[in-house]
């Protein structure tokens, strides 16, 4: 591993925060726990899947990094059972990495997946963008809601997460679709990139591709093909993207 780089280059948590880190290893507890403290926060361990299901509870923390191959019960057990009680960001820290290892992590309930051997800095970039994000929506709850927006024959109701087209409910679009909907009727006539569109609608700490972007224009296309309709999102070749009302 190289030695940190500057922390403050990652350093945008101004609140104490408390991390569970769980790893048999002690070793690899004590580095990240040097770490984290280094960023101001507080830190707790636990060496087993167990003790991990009972510190999740008892000490209420703010985001959890845990492995997989630990004794007593294993990191996948002990994910699904800690999201029995809290929804907070669980990132798994392990050496398995095949994309069948990242894909079960994620669909038993974790955030993210780092495979060891890992980089300091990377471990605390992904923990704040996490705690950012938790912020954000902590944030958003409280305030005012203006969560409604029409244009031409479309209207979005964020609160609902529900998009009507010519009056009618348009089933199965996912939530990301509707996020990226939204942003376009928020600013139509507007030309973004789509490094711009992974910006503002996934967040800059986003690890995937501008691919992305296009996967899921073109299934709103799909799913929101009318005669009636006097918009479209255009592309614009070699920039990106605008929802433009005709």
């Amino acid at each position: 591993m190289h030695p940190l780089r500057d922390a403050s280059s990652v350093r945008d948590v101004i609140y104490i925060k408390k991390i569970l880190v769980v790893d048999d290893d002690k070793n690899i507890c004590e580095l990240l726990s040097l770490y984290l403290k280094k960023e101001g926060y507080e830190v707790v361990f636990a060496y087993d899947g167990s003790e991990a299901v009972s510190q999740a509870k008892s000490e209420n923390p703010h985001l959890i990094l845990l492995d997989v191959m630990m004794p007593v019960i294993n990191g996948w057990e002990a994910c699904k059972l800690i999201r029995q009680f809290t929804s907070v960001p669980i990132i798994m820290l392990t050496a398995l990495d095949t994309t069948e290892n990242k894909v079960q992590g994620l669909n038993i309930g974790a955030d993210d997946y780092i495979v060891k051997p890992f980089e300091p800095v990377e471990v605390i970039a992904r923990i704040n963008a996490h705690l950012r994000r938790e912020e954000q929506k902590e944030n958003a709850e409280k305030a005012p809601s203006h969560s409604e927006m029409s244009v031409d024959n479309i209207l979005i109701n964020m609160d609902k997460y529900e998009v009507k087209l010519d009056g009618k409910i348009v089933p199965d679009l996912k939530p990301k679709e509707i996020q990226l909907l939204f942003f376009f009727l928020s600013n139509k006539n507007q030309v973004f990139s789509r490094e711009q569109l992974l910006d503002k609608v996934w967040g800059y700490e986003y690890y995937g591709g501008t691919r992305t972007v296009d996967v899921h224009i073109k299934s709103i296309r799909e799913k929101l093909n009318s005669p009636h309709n006097k918009w479209e999102i255009k592309t614009i070749w070699n920039v990106g993207y605008k929802f433009e009302v005709k």
